[in-house]
Parts: C-alpha cells; structure tokens; sequence
C-alpha cells in the first residue's frame, strides 16, 4: 500500500499538524496551552458565580460612566460596560475584562521574566506560579480595580525592561502610558513613579537617562491619561482624593498588623513561590555567579508600594487584595530564583506539589462558590455572601407591595447594588446614607414620594437611627438570606414615612464614625 495525496493532505488526515505539535512542546507552547486551559475555567466561573457585593456596586458605575467615582479611578466601571456589552448583563459580562486581562498579565509576566534573562523554561514557571497563587487563583475572575491596576503595572515593567535592554525610546512613552492607565485604575499605581526614580537612580548608567527627553515625555504622558480623573475630582469637592488619601494618615499604632500583612501575603501568594522570590530578592546584589542584577528593575520599582504597605499596616489593616500588582514581580523573582538554584529530585518534587497545590485548591475553590444553592455546603458556609439574593429580592418586593411602599431604601451600598443587579424589585432603590457614592450619576432624583420600605442586615438598621430621619418608623418583618438547612443572614425591615431631610440628595444624617462602626464587621 501506498499513501496518497499531498503533504498537507497527509498531515491533516493523521489529524495534527507536526508544527503546532512541536510548538506545543516548547515552552512557549505551553505558556499558551496552559493560560488557555486557566482561562476556559475562569471564564465558565466567571458565568455561574454570583456576583461579590463589590462587583454588583461597579456594575451601576458601568451603566452611568464618568471619569470618576467615590471609591476609585473610573476603569473598573469602562472594562464592566465593555463586557456587558460583548457578553450581555450578566456576572460573565461583568467579569469578562478582567478574566480576559489576567490570561494577558501572565502573558506579560512570562516576557518579563524572559527580558530579565531567564530561559522559556524560567518564562513558563513565571506564568504557572503567577496563576498558581491564591489571589490570583480565586481573584482573577473579579470585576476590581485591581485587575487593571496589576495589568497595566506588569506591562510598565515589561516596557522599562525593554528600555534597560537598550531598546528604543518609544519603550518609555509605553512605560508611561501602562503607568497612567495602571493610577486610572487605582491609586495605588502612583508608588510606580517614586518605584522607577528609584530603579534610575541607584545605577549610574542608568541614572545617565534623566538627563534625556525620554524619562520626563513618559512622566507627561503618565499625567495626561490620568488628567481626566482628576478633572473630575476637582468637579467634584476632590471625593475620591479625600477617600482614598484619608487611609494613609496613621491612627492607633499597632504593629500587630505588618505580622498579619506578612502572613497573609505568604499564603496568599503561595507558600512556594514565596520561600523562591524570597530568595530571588537577594540576586540582584549578590557577588556570584548566580546573580541577576535585571532583577533590580521589579524589586526597586516595588519597594516604594511595599514600602507604604508596611507603613500602613503599624496603625491599620492592609487588605488581602491590596499588593496584588507586586504578584507579577515577585513570581518573576522566585522563578529566576529557581532557575538560580535548582536543587535536587526533593526540590523539584515540591515545586510540583507545591504549584499543583495552588492550581487545585484555586480550581476547586471556584466550583465551590459555584454551588450557591448546595443545602450540604452551605452547612459550613464559606459564601453566604453570595447566597439567596434573588429570592430575598422577591421576598422585599412581596413585602413592598404589602406595605404600599413607593421605594426602597438601604444603608449599605453593596445590599442596594445587590437589588439592583437582581432587577426584581419593581420600585426606584436607593441607600440613604453615603450620598457621596452616587455622584457618577448627573441625572435628577425626584424626591422620595409617599412612604418607603427600609431593609438591610437587622446589626446594621437602628429604629432610632432612622428616626433621626423619618417622622414615622414601623417595624414590618424579618427576611432571611441563605440556604434553607444552613446558615442565613438576617435583615431587617421598616416602613418609613415623612423624610426629615432630602434623603435623596444629602442623605440621612450619620457621623462618619457610626458608618465605620455599622460596617466594620462586615456583610
């Protein structure tokens, strides 16, 4: 027997082409083949995981976009709209962006460790423990700011590396527009400009690219993309400056926090890949063959963030998802570590288990929070934050039109954002404290017309606290948000008449202090 038609003809009847075979065997192949079996499953996460009440809060900026909001730079709202737009109003298009964006940050982080001279083997390693840490594993579906900040920090790296390679000067004006789009995401992001001073300085052949044009054409245009925001601060009484800024002047001393920061982070970014990226920290200033002095450029440009991170965690909590942008540069660090120093059988034996550890536990807790309806999980109940707000949609509309209520009202923003994500109350929403939060939202408020129906978590409602408010407050039922057989959240309901200030615009009247108190438990 003999075989027949041509080579092409061949190759696909055997069903694969010997090129993309081989391609898949190279590292680089497998950087590919691996983020896109990552993102398949985020993606299918992304669908038919509940919305966080912090996602379903960024939702309503994405239906009124600005170049503002109370909380962040406006990103996070542009990237919701753009994937509500593809994917439909649903958590897939909330989340689709940011899904999207971690697949291209690992990408990033693979080049990253390839321009600071690692192999593609080291380049591969840099992806998978990038995506093998918990924060990146369970958040790389979310609809946060962080998503954007991280993506557009990793590319400003990718960018300078470019630059330390001798590479054009139009990798600076990349570099300063990463780190402009990277503050517009979250403010976080400006700790990059003291971070590449720093990385400049501390070389003397590199501190000889101040004196030119390119440094200082970046920094401009750094500015310019993150111009609009703060247009729109000055438009508005500098709210978000206020908000954010407000966190960093220190209160209580309490160093208890950096042990906290320290802790979590190591877990957080993968027990593995932080004993290797501690160990990738020293490379750069080490006199032996195994120093990386590239390495320089994520640690230095990073100090400053890490720097004020520690800072803050002497008098107040640093919050887990806070040093995301640093995840890239430090799986960077610990990869190059490992190329550096090996080991034997028993330290390639752990990396194994350690990586698999942290793609399997990310992977399943995924498909956990999945399961919102499941009677037996929800025994011990790790996501009763996502549980039962359709039906307790249904159950406050039911009771609304019980009451002859006209609206709804909350007190905190993320059970408003909820409601409305739910779209199954037939009434206008609106929290009446935090008036500050809707200002994206240009367009006129009637005032609040004929009684209304108060509902939130009962720790957080106060009769007393409403009657500073309303003329007339009735209690009118308990409402309960969970899983029949496991555990539930109790709400609160209260009918409301004769607004004593004009909710709507100003507000119920509340100290700063008692909103801090009402949520600092959390929901």
């Amino acid at each position: 027997m003999h075989e027949t038609g041509g080579p092409l003809e061949r190759r696909y009847r055997l069903g694969t082409d010997p090129s993309v075979t081989a391609y898949l065997r190279r590292p680089e192949g497998k950087t590919l083949l691996f983020l896109a079996l990552v993102t398949l499953v985020r993606l299918i996460a992304a669908r038919w995981i509940h919305l966080t009440e912090d996602e379903a809060y960024y939702r309503l900026w994405a239906q009124h976009l600005a170049f503002g909001y109370y909380d962040h730079p406006p990103m996070v709202a542009w990237w919701i709209r753009a994937g509500m737009t593809l994917a439909g109003d649903n958590p897939l298009g909330v989340r689709l962006l940011p899904v999207l964006a971690t697949a291209l940050s690992s990408l990033l982080v693979a080049d990253l460790a390839r321009s600071l001279g690692g192999k593609p083997e080291t380049a591969l390693r840099a992806a998978v423990w990038y995506n093998a840490s918990l924060t990146i594993g369970l958040g790389g579906i979310l609809a946060v700011p962080d998503a954007a900040a991280a993506l557009f920090w990793v590319a400003c790296l990718c960018a300078l590396a470019r630059v330390a390679k001798g590479g054009s000067p139009l990798w600076w004006l990349a570099a300063g527009a990463a780190a402009g789009l990277a503050v517009q995401s979250k403010y976080s992001a400006m700790f990059i400009a003291p971070g590449v001073v720093l990385w400049l300085v501390v070389d003397r052949d590199r501190r000889r690219l101040l004196a030119t044009p390119a440094p200082w054409a970046a920094a401009v245009l750094a500015v310019a993309l993150f111009a609009p925001n703060l247009a729109w601060n000055a438009n508005h009484d500098w709210i978000t400056i206020a908000k954010q800024f407000g966190r960093v002047a220190p209160r209580k001393f309490a160093p208890v926090h950096v042990l906290e920061l320290l802790a979590a982070q190591f877990v957080l970014l993968n027990p593995l890949v932080s004993v290797y990226a501690l160990r990738g920290l020293r490379l750069p200033w080490l006199k032996t063959p195994q120093a990386r002095p590239a390495l320089a450029l994520p640690i230095l440009t990073a100090a400053p963030f890490a720097a004020y991170l520690v800072f803050h965690a002497l008098h107040a909590t640093v919050q887990a998802h806070w040093p995301v942008p640093l995840f890239s540069g430090l799986a960077v660090c610990a990869a190059l570590a490992a190329e550096t120093w090996p080991g034997g059988a028993v330290a390639r034996r752990w990396r194994i288990i350690g990586t698999s550890a942290g793609l399997i536990l990310s992977a399943g807790l995924l498909i956990y929070m999945t399961q919102t309806h499941s009677r037996t999980l929800a025994k011990v109940d790790l996501i009763l934050a996502l549980r039962g707000w359709r039906e307790l949609s249904e159950d406050v509309e039911t009771l609304r039109e019980r009451q002859g209520a006209g609206w709804v009202g909350t007190v905190g923003y993320g059970t408003l954002a909820q409601f409305e994500a739910e779209r199954r109350i037939q009434a206008p929403t609106l929290q009446i404290l935090e008036r500050d939060r809707y200002r994206f939202d240009a367009a006129p408020h009637a005032p609040l017309q004929g009684p209304g129906l108060v509902v939130d978590l009962a720790r957080r409602l106060d009769p007393e606290d409403l009657a500073r408010c309303f003329a007339t407050v009735t209690p009118v039922g308990e409402l309960d948000r969970g899983v029949h057989g496991g555990r539930h959240a109790h709400y609160a309901a209260y009918r409301v008449e004769g607004p004593k200030v004009d909710v709507v615009k100003d507000g119920c009247p509340d100290s700063p202090e008692r909103i801090r108190n009402r949520f600092r438990s959390g929901s």
